[in-house]
């Protein structure tokens, strides 16, 4: 047990979680705007190891372990992120126009399954307003953005909603290291379109002609069944598609791992449910397309072990969210160095060596 868990987690856990989350926000940003206070936090919270070093896709990685889409909606970490320790992270979902989201409460602890259930409905201000606030600014780790369609009725109709997208695909050219398309988003109007493969091909169709030098990531459901993930990698094959991201929030209220009861009937779940899944789709992912994708592994990650697991099951790089805030941020200062240890303990030189290597 670190202090976290021990004095400021029972304390910040009787309280409403977006209260928490916008309260924390706030204070990442003020702090992030003072040299001083961001070396101080670097001190206490950067690990750094040559075994964890990468270069995917002609970007350099310090380490593996990233900040998952959804806490930071509206690019406002960007400067206090890296001295937290985590080696990349991902801003958003951002959407072509500002979207209030879902009505509140939607944010919930799920303390016993240590998830979360989330129905933010892609609160962020647009890509307009973001862009402009990271334009022309020198990122300290590479930073991913995260492109949703805005949560509206007008999305039903997909030839509006692939436009939509393209909308904001174009406000971030040459903004970050690469981009993420969230085709997986449990909590808006227009649902998950784009998970079809059908669909799917034709968003990309029009993707394919954004003049970007940015490598492209899909970010898919974990609900997804597997034939039909085999045909969303055949699709991704014949685009401009680099890397998945495994995976989203699920839906499925049918999990073993959760154990609370009664769930409400909508938003999807973050953290330790997801965990197997994700890493069930992981190993399929390197099992059928090998190192065609770049895959970066999403969901249940708590510790190196579980951050390990995703790397020799075929992920790349890591993201979480939900175990930093049942863990606290020393967490990933505690994963990379744990991690290191892991791969000198198998006989690894280099944290590439252990991708896929249980999924052969």
């Amino acid at each position: 047990m670190n202090l976290y868990t021990l004095l400021i987690k029972p304390i910040l856990f009787r309280f409403e979680p977006e209260f928490v989350h916008d309260r924390f926000v706030k204070l990442g940003y003020f702090l992030g705007k003072f040299e001083i206070t961001k070396n101080i936090i670097s001190k206490f919270f950067v690990y750094k190891d040559d075994i964890l070093h990468q270069e995917i896709l002609g970007i350099k990685f310090e380490n593996p372990i990233g900040l998952a889409a959804g806490f930071d909606k509206n690019a406002e970490l960007t400067n206090v992120i890296p001295s937290v320790g985590f080696g990349h992270m991902e801003v958003g979902s951002i959407t072509s126009k500002p979207c209030k989201g879902n009505p509140r409460p939607r944010l919930w602890r799920l303390k016993e399954s240590k998830g979360l259930l989330v129905y933010y409905g892609l609160k962020n201000d647009g890509a307009e307003i973001i862009s402009n606030r990271l334009q022309k600014k020198d990122f300290d780790i590479p930073v991913s953005t995260s492109i949703a369609m805005t949560n509206c009725k007008e999305n039903l109709d997909l030839e509006v909603a692939i436009k939509d997208y393209c909308d904001g695909f174009l406000k971030f050219v040459d903004i970050g290291a690469f981009f993420t398309i969230n085709i997986s988003c449990p909590n808006t109007e227009g649902g998950q379109p784009f998970m079809n493969p059908q669909n799917l091909d034709h968003l990309l169709s029009f993707i394919d002609k954004i003049p970007t030098k940015k490598p492209i990531f899909i970010k898919i459901s974990p609900d997804v069944e597997i034939p039909i993930l085999d045909k969303i990698l055949d699709v991704a094959k014949t685009h401009r598609v680099h890397g998945i991201i495994c995976s989203n929030l699920t839906k499925n209220r049918n999990n073993e791992k959760i154990v609370e009861n009664n769930l409400i009937n909508r938003g999807g779940i973050s953290g330790k449910p997801v965990q197997d899944i994700s890493d069930n789709l992981i190993s399929h992912i390197y099992k059928k397309a090998g190192d065609r994708f770049v895959t970066i592994g999403c969901g249940g990650v708590f510790s190196a072990q579980d951050a390990y697991k995703k790397i020799r099951l075929g992920a790349s790089l890591i993201h979480m969210i939900t175990g930093m805030i049942f863990e606290g941020p020393s967490v990933i200062n505690k994963i990379n160095r744990e991690l290191a240890k892991l791969l000198r303990k198998d006989g690894f030189k280099n944290i590439k060596e252990a991708i896929g290597i249980d999924s052969h």
